[in-house]
């Protein structure tokens, strides 16, 4: 009879769980197309909203219908392609933060920890100081080759020796952003005038955004969210420990070394254009994981959908609060989403994120 019993409810219990992860799967679904409205809601406000109101109707209607009227240039010349710049870049800053955090295991991690932010502002700092380069689009390209050689020299130091861990790659990249701060200070302090061009672009904004340099940068960072998104699987199966992990048939170093490439490619790329912007990267993966889960490929979906929303929130509150100015994205990131971390950390505790 217990045999008989046992066969009975075997084949029950295995519907209930499908039915469960079904359920799951498609909430996920759910709240993954509800963030994607909300990123078109913000997409629209953030043409309407500036130092001139443009209603919510003829800001959509002049994104398709380019009249020539005075409206019309302010959303075709101006706000969207910082619009869309925005999106861009705060996909890549959330996605390169998701990916930071289960690379090395520390919910607290994010891509300024292992130096790609000091590494962009070092070679933005030598462009200027040695070469004379003095825009944006001149910067570009040393932003994001600095990021990259620094990525590479806090790999090497990271995995050098028998016990190659997150732990080390995080002290390798402590070390060389100490050294890459120095770098940056003492080359400001002998030159003033270097200083007085950093500046604007070290604060971080989408303001003064160049279109061309984001079309540059673009294919890079569009490769870099590719690559993140294919790494999910690994992710998974590298949460549960590396021995775990190669067990169930993730290659450590190779996930680590194409992780590291595409946070290079993604935060170098967005650094590059609109200068350092923290905390994106830091607040936007713990918010995801209170609707996925643990589940990394769910991780890396919600947090390229909601980095931009949080992005442009902040772009858009910058234009407000100061009208007819302006205050810089990256400022007003570090004021409302400080808050909202220690919120997070409070409510939460970081070990269970």
């Amino acid at each position: 009879m217990a045999l008989a019993v046992d066969l009975q409810d075997g084949p029950d219990e295995a519907p209930v769980e499908s039915r469960d992860l079904g359920g799951r799967r498609s909430l996920r679904l759910i709240g993954l197309v509800a963030a994607l409205l909300l990123l078109g809601l913000v997409i629209v406000a953030s043409l309407a909203f500036g130092a001139k109101f443009i209603p919510f109707g003829e800001s959509w209607r002049l994104w398709w219908h380019n009249d020539g009227s005075t409206n019309a240039a302010i959303i075709h010349d101006l706000r969207l392609p910082r619009t869309l710049v925005g999106v861009l870049v705060g996909a890549a800053l959330g996605l390169s933060g998701a990916l930071m955090q289960a690379l090395t295991l520390n919910p607290l991690a994010e891509p300024g920890l292992l130096g790609v932010n000091l590494g962009a502002s070092a070679g933005v700092v030598l462009a200027i100081a040695f070469l004379g380069v003095t825009t944006i689009s001149g910067y570009v390209w040393f932003a994001f080759a600095g990021a990259a050689i620094t990525s590479v020299i806090v790999f090497l130091l990271g995995n050098t020796g028998r016990s190659a861990t997150p732990d080390r790659q995080i002290l390798a990249g402590v070390a060389i952003t100490t050294v890459m701060g120095s770098g940056i200070y003492a080359v400001i302090v002998i030159k003033p005038d270097v200083f007085n061009k950093y500046r604007f672009w070290e604060v971080g904004s989408l303001g003064d955004v160049s279109v061309p340099a984001a079309w540059r940068v673009a294919p890079f960072v569009i490769a870099g969210l590719l690559l993140a998104l294919s790494l999910g699987p690994a992710l998974n199966a590298l949460a549960m420990g590396e021995e775990t992990g190669r067990a169930l048939g993730a290659h450590v170093m190779r996930t680590r070394l194409l992780g590291m490439l595409a946070v290079t490619l993604l935060c170098g790329g967005a650094t590059a254009v609109v200068g350092p912007i923290y905390f994106v990267g830091l607040a936007v993966p713990h918010v995801t994981r209170m609707f996925t889960g643990p589940d990394q490929r769910w991780i890396l979906l919600y947090s390229m959908v909601l980095a931009p929303v949080l992005l442009l929130t902040a772009d858009i509150i910058g234009r407000v609060i100061v009208s007819p100015s302006e205050l810089e994205v990256g400022i007003v990131t570090a004021f409302v989403g400080a808050p909202m971390f220690i919120i997070l950390a409070r409510r939460r505790r970081l070990a269970q994120l």
